[in-house]
């Protein structure tokens, strides 16, 4: 649940093995992507009734906001209120993986271009 963890594995484990980074990578995005996927999951399970405020922004914007599922806890929400709103998963799948895969990405670049 804290922000974080999976960030430390990658970066340690990329430090220890730079030659490594795509396996990583796809792992990581993989891992913290299924997470996403039960957090949409779990929010199809919620009962339906009238639509928050706080869900107009993201209904306006559609499966591309899944982009910024990788964000600590509002990515959750994001996740959460996705599979509220009863999005389809083929919508839902590429922006959400997407979203977590740019995140690991700048991060093992952001660690390449650092560590050389």
């Amino acid at each position: 649940m804290l922000p974080g963890n999976s960030e430390a594995a990658l970066t340690a484990y990329l430090l220890r093995y730079p030659q490594a980074f795509w396996l990583p990578l796809a792992i990581a995005t993989i891992g913290n992507s299924l997470g996403g996927v039960v957090t949409v999951w779990l929010g199809r399970r919620l009962p339906q009734g009238q639509v928050p405020k706080r869900t107009d922004w993201l209904a306006r914007r559609g499966a591309p906001a899944l982009l910024l599922s990788w964000v600590p806890l509002l990515g959750d929400a994001l996740c959460l209120a996705a599979g509220w709103l009863r999005w389809p998963w083929r919508q839902v799948l590429p922006w959400l993986v997407l979203g977590k895969f740019a995140r690991y990405l700048v991060l093992a670049a952001s660690l390449r271009a650092w560590w050389g």
